[in-house]
């Protein structure tokens, strides 16, 4: 049995998809996957022994700015990764019995499985991306923000925008397969039936009109990699310090400074972890650690709170670890939607802004070290699952079979 994954993103996107392929293989299952080419994806995937399909362009190039690419270059980047895909993916999914592809990204996959005859599943790892009548589509960048009072109206507007960055190519591409032609690209992708590996106590899925969601649970794998030595030294010689990171993200100039500060003003420690940004201390106070990748797993459990950018994954490591959370979100993709989540189950605090003040930052601040503040977030980490990824191999395998 054979199975191809295919993602592109960051390492948010990716790393779902691998702790799928680690417990597929535990049953048996050989596994490719379609990622971007940056070297710690194929170095990861090498580890595992999973062979890498490289499409697209490297990401961390395309998040080297200080902004987001311009509205040109991203439907640019759509068009040449669509084109990518049909070039690719056929000979990538030759002797697979399914596809998974995770993310909206992945216009092509469905018509490539369909003409080799083989499964189909989509997934989505926050329920915001799903349409629903409880919620509004996520922010994507490089189109417009869709104006109407009610949700299932600015999900309309939304699959309008996908059609006029898909519709025509997409189409072209599957008449020279000898497919018809799809009116609604977005659904279409999605399917009736998608998959949500999302956690059902942080982010559940409300039944809605019209898909049939099978949640999963969140896609993760066990990280016990040691923290380094001079990280230990730091977290042995005082109180729990709050940590500050934001992944892949580049925030918005001055945030760590800004954070760190308002950390202080608290009386606290500060871990900042560079990140793809790499974010720089600006001192050399006793009080604050700058820290490069580490297990997060073995971390959060240490930590007062974590401040971070409302990443699905740092959000489920944050929560599972019973660490309050201060979230800082870029309007971007299900960043505010997991902060709505951590507000919502009291875990924390969500800034609504990605460029805060003093002020909500102090007072977020003193939500989030709050004593009970962490007592639920403690309570909400002891019923937080681990075992989505395996829960999601074996409804694939038995699908297959």
């Amino acid at each position: 049995m054979r199975v191809l994954l295919s993602t592109y993103g960051t390492r948010g996107d990716v790393e779902p998809l691998v702790a799928l392929a680690v417990r597929l293989r535990e049953l048996g299952v050989e596994v490719r996957m379609c990622a971007p080419p940056d070297e710690e994806f194929a170095q990861r995937l090498a580890g595992l022994g999973v062979r890498l399909v490289p499409v697209g362009p490297p990401v961390r190039a395309l998040m080297s700015g200080t902004t987001l690419p311009s509205a040109e270059d991203l439907a640019r980047y759509r068009a040449e990764m669509l084109d990518a895909q049909f070039e690719i993916f056929p000979a990538a999914l030759d002797g697979c019995d399914a596809l998974v592809a995770a993310g909206l990204a992945q216009i092509a996959a469905r018509s490539v499985a369909e003409a080799a005859g083989v499964r189909y599943v989509y997934t989505s790892y926050s329920a915001v991306n799903l349409p629903s009548p409880y919620h509004a589509p996520p922010p994507r960048p490089g189109w417009p923000e869709p104006e109407a009072n009610d949700n299932l109206t600015l999900w309309e507007l939304d699959a309008r925008s996908v059609n006029a960055q898909f519709a025509e190519p997409l189409n072209g591409h599957r008449a020279a397969l000898g497919q018809p032609p799809v009116d609604n690209v977005r659904d279409h992708v999605f399917t009736e039936r998608p998959w949500l590996a999302a956690d059902p106590v942080l982010g559940p899925w409300r039944k809605a009109p019209g898909l049939d969601v099978t949640q999963t649970g969140a896609w993760t794998l066990p990280d016990e990699r040691p923290l380094p030595a001079d990280l230990l030294t730091f977290l042995d010689a005082g109180a729990p310090p709050v940590y500050v990171g934001f992944g892949s993200i580049r925030p918005s100039p001055d945030i760590a400074r800004r954070a760190v500060e308002a950390i202080r003003a608290q009386d606290h420690r500060v871990l900042v972890s560079r990140g793809w940004a790499d974010l720089d201390l600006g001192d050399d106070r006793d009080d604050c650690l700058a820290i490069g990748e580490v297990s997060h797993q073995s971390l959060f459990g240490r930590v007062a709170a974590v401040v971070h950018h409302g990443g699905a994954g740092t959000t489920l490591t944050a929560a599972r670890a019973g660490a309050p959370q201060v979230v800082v979100p870029l309007q971007l993709a299900d960043n505010p939607y997991w902060a709505g989540q951590v507000a919502e189950l009291e875990l924390g605090a969500a800034l609504d802004s990605p460029t805060p003040t003093a002020e909500s930052l102090s007072v977020a601040f003193k939500t989030a070290l709050a004593p009970e503040t962490r007592a639920r977030a403690k309570a909400v980490g002891g019923r937080i699952r681990s075992d989505g990824a395996s829960v999601a191999a074996n409804l694939l395998v038995d699908a297959i079979r």
